[in-house]
C-alpha cells in the first residue's frame, strides 16, 4: 500500500502529528523526515517533498518548528526542524484527541456482528 492508496484528507490529518512527534524525538532536516516516516510505516506512507515541506512551513508559521542551518558530517549545509513549547503542546493536544479517535475506531472494528 502506498499513499496513493490512502485519503488526502487522511494523510492531511496525520502529517502534523506524525511530524510534530518525530521532532519530539529529535531535530531532523526534510529528507530524514521522510525516511522516518517511511520507516516507521513499513514503507506504507512515502511522503514527497511536495508533501512535506508545505506542512513544515505551516507548523513553523504557527510556532510549532523552528527551522535553523546546521552542516552535515559531510560538510553541507541542511535546513533542520526542531519541536517548539508551543509544538509541545499541541502535540499534545493531538495525542489525546487521536486517542479518543482510536479508541472509537477500535470498539467499532473490533465488534462482532450480532446474529439474529
Amino acid at each position: 500500500m502506498s499513499m496513493e492508496n490512502f485519503s488526502k484528507e487522511l494523510i492531511g490529518a496525520s502529517s502534523i502529528p506524525i511530524i510534530l512527534s518525530l521532532l519530539s524525538r529529535q531535530e531532523s532536516y526534510g529528507y530524514e523526515i521522510i525516511k522516518n516516516i517511511k520507516e516507521i510505516s513499513n514503507e506504507k506512507i512515502d511522503f514527497k517533498e511536495g508533501t512535506l515541506y508545505p506542512v513544515l512551513h505551516k507548523l513553523e508559521k504557527k510556532g510549532y518548528i523552528e527551522s535553523f542551518w546546521k552542516e552535515s558530517d559531510a560538510g553541507r549545509k541542511r535546513k533542520y526542524y526542531k519541536i517548539t513549547d508551543k509544538g509541545k503542546k499541541q502535540l499534545s493536544s493531538e495525542q489525546q484527541s487521536w486517542n479518543v479517535i482510536n479508541h472509537i475506531m477500535s470498539k467499532l472494528w473490533n465488534q462482532q456482528p450480532k446474529t439474529a
